[in-house]
């Protein structure tokens, strides 16, 4: 890593964290003489039985397509095939661990954990290619399509792979053992592999009368209570830590210290919630992915603990219902919520195949634990991990001050959604406008430079899109234009993005916005207007959102507050559907159930980008890994002294257009 990388890494620690870094790497060094460490049984109590099971019941009201879907996943994962952000993998019958598809190369095996250099794809490969399959997610499909049919095949698969991963990832070697989150993520895996086993006759034999697994859960629970997430990286790795060791300790409670490492984990987890959490309900990380993850690993940690008799405190349970109700107020009629930030496509807990929309399905489960609010969109089928983890968790408290109607603004988060509703001839306009806090912690790890962004579907599909992440490690280029000003739907100013980053995971500059109008309830035009001075407070950035709620026509007034005249640009991306006949300041979008025309503002040369490579432009991500050309419109000129640009967007859906169906 670069050593300018370090200096500005420690410039964004306090003093504290500094030292407790410090601490950690001193005891990562005392670790190292236990590489050679026998598994040792006096470390283990001398009955371990598993009682935390789930009632085969509990499948019975399983929809009969999703138990199709899962059937169908389970069966690919068995002839060997598996994907992961787009790249195909078909040696899952028995997979190489160390082995990374994308680049070709083997992370080394024999090496003390914190000697790997994961970071580095030259020597390692890509590292998410190396560690989504040592989540073993596959194998809770593979576990769950046995809890569903009783077919031993698919229990037969999970014990040969899990023997086969311990054997080649003993503990504190190699890459997997060198991040919490994904220690946290498999042991959470793990509690539910032996849950969905619990009826196979070899389930005791893999899992509690099985040394190397006895020894493995041991390590792994103290691996993440020794080396937790400190300071401006206690982000969502830090509820997926104490997530995994809250849910091994509960499940797992093998060990003399398993009730003390509950306690603890039980506490921790709930300080991380409240600390991860606005008071609205979003994510302070304000990148929608992971405030899935993060709901997902809480539900999921906090039902151990339940099923296990401990005592969960109200505050957890408070701050789920809260996120729950905040995901349920930003979706659109499709059931997906803003692309906003990062995203990895980490999934806390994966019980179903891969059709299953992953955002109508967690909405379901939080219904059915915290009580569906009269606002929220339609529940979908059952699918097989609502009907599991509600069954686990049972009805529990949500917050006493829940919203009574949905909010169309999350003021904490800085995220407004302005809506026109469905009519008989025109489909829902949604539309994210951005002027939150540039990220979490003094590093905003997930943040992109995106102030004052905006957002807009029109029946559920992207016309003006957030472009999405596409990748973290290897391809430092890629990973900047993602983040950057310019490829999001706002404006740049003297060719600089308006916060400054100093890595991938790292800004050491924050844009800081305000809303200067909000909405007001009611009424047929909804105006939202805010600002921000990430270019400085002589060149502040004003924007000005007006939906007209009975029209869908959408108007968006720019105005860089300056006392000269600067080069800007301004960026209009279009999602991948979207088609376009551009003229000069005109263009006319053709895409799935609708079109619409943009009309863009004279004063800018405007010019039409897609699938540029040096430098990027026109690309859309849509999930992790993969990236396909879309339409950037880019409008470049000199901006300031009061001088306002409008852009239009008026939509023309025709009766009884078809809304596309409900996607992840």
């Amino acid at each position: 890593m670069d050593p300018l990388w370090y200096a500005r890494r420690l410039s964004r620690m306090s003093t504290a964290e500094v030292a407790a870094r410090l601490h950690t790497a001193a005891r990562r060094r005392t670790w190292r003489r236990d590489l050679d460490h026998a598994p040792d049984s006096r470390e283990w109590l001398a009955t371990r039985p598993f009682t935390a099971g789930i009632s085969p019941e509990a499948f019975a009201r399983v929809d009969p397509e999703a138990e199709v879907a899962l059937l169908r996943s389970a069966e690919r994962l068995m002839a060997g095939e598996a994907e992961y952000f787009g790249v195909t993998r078909t040696d899952m019958v028995r997979p190489d661990w160390s082995w990374d598809p994308k680049t070709g190369r083997r992370a080394p095996t024999d090496v003390y954990a914190a000697d790997v250099p994961y970071r580095d794809e030259t020597l390692v490969g890509d590292v998410k290619q190396l560690w989504e399959p040592s989540r073993h997610q596959h194998l809770t499909v593979l576990a769950a399509a046995y809890a569903t049919t009783g077919d031993d095949r698919y229990a037969q698969r999970v014990a040969d792979q899990l023997h086969a991963w311990w054997a080649a990832n003993p503990p504190l070697r190699g890459v997997h053992w060198t991040s919490g989150i994904e220690l946290g993520i498999r042991l959470l895996s793990w509690v539910w592999v032996r849950r969905l086993l619990d009826g196979w006759s070899g389930a005791a034999a893999l899992f509690e009368d099985e040394p190397v697994a006895v020894n493995q859960i041991l390590v792994h629970q103290r691996w993440l209570a020794a080396f937790p997430s400190r300071g401006s990286s206690a982000n969502n790795h830090a509820i997926a830590e104490e997530a995994g060791r809250l849910a091994a300790a509960a499940a797992f409670p093998w060990y003399p210290d398993s009730a003390r490492w509950r306690r603890e984990a039980t506490a921790k987890l709930d300080t991380a919630l409240r600390r991860n959490t606005f008071a609205s309900g979003l994510n302070r990380e304000l990148a929608t992915d992971y405030h899935g993850l993060v709901l997902e690993l809480g539900l999921a940690a906090a039902g151990e603990a339940a099923s296990a008799g401990a005592a969960v405190p109200d505050s957890t349970w408070h701050v789920l219902s809260r996120m729950a109700d905040a995901l349920a107020a930003v979706v659109d009629c499709r059931g997906r919520p803003p692309r906003q930030g990062d995203s990895d496509d980490g999934i806390g807990l994966v019980l179903d195949g891969d059709a299953i929309a992953r955002w109508p399905s967690l909405l379901a489960t939080a219904g059915e634990v915290f009580g569906r609010r009269s606002w929220w969109p339609d529940a979908p089928p059952c699918d097989v991990r609502t009907a599991a983890l509600a069954t686990l968790l049972g009805r529990r408290s949500a917050a006493p001050d829940r919203y009574p109607q949905r909010p169309g603004e999350l003021a904490d988060a800085g995220l407004t959604i302005l809506r026109a509703p469905e009519t008989d001839d025109r489909a829902e306009i949604w539309c994210r406008c951005d002027a939150g806090p540039h990220g979490f912690l003094s590093i905003a790890a997930h943040a992109h430079a995106d102030a004052l962004a905006i957002e807009v579907r029109h029946g559920g599909v992207d016309v003006l899109a957030d472009p999405g992440t596409y990748c973290y490690h290897g391809e430092p280029e890629w990973r900047r234009y993602f983040r950057s000003t310019l490829g999001h739907n706002t404006l740049e100013v003297e060719g600089r993005d308006q916060s400054t980053s100093g890595g991938p995971f790292l800004w050491t500059r924050h844009a800081t916005s305000r809303v200067v109008q909000s909405p007001d309830a009611g009424g047929t035009h909804a105006v939202w207007c805010a600002e921000h001075a990430g270019y400085g407070r002589d060149a502040v950035h004003r924007r000005s959102v007006r939906l007209d709620t009975h029209t869908g026509n959408l108007r968006v007034d720019d105005t860089l507050l300056s006392d000269r005249e600067r080069p800007c640009r301004l960026a209009f991306h279009l999602g991948p559907e979207v088609q376009a006949r551009f003229d000069g300041t005109t263009a006319l979008l053709t895409y799935p159930g609708g079109e619409s025309t943009l009309h863009l503002p004279p004063e800018l040369g405007w010019t039409s980008h897609r699938g540029s490579v040096s430098p990027p432009l026109g690309w859309y991500s849509a999930g992790f890994g993969r990236r396909e050309p879309s339409i950037s419109l880019v409008g470049t000129g000199w901006l300031g002294g009061g001088l306002t640009v409008r852009t239009e967007l008026r939509c023309h859906s025709t009766a009884g257009a078809a809304v596309p169906a409900v996607s992840g």
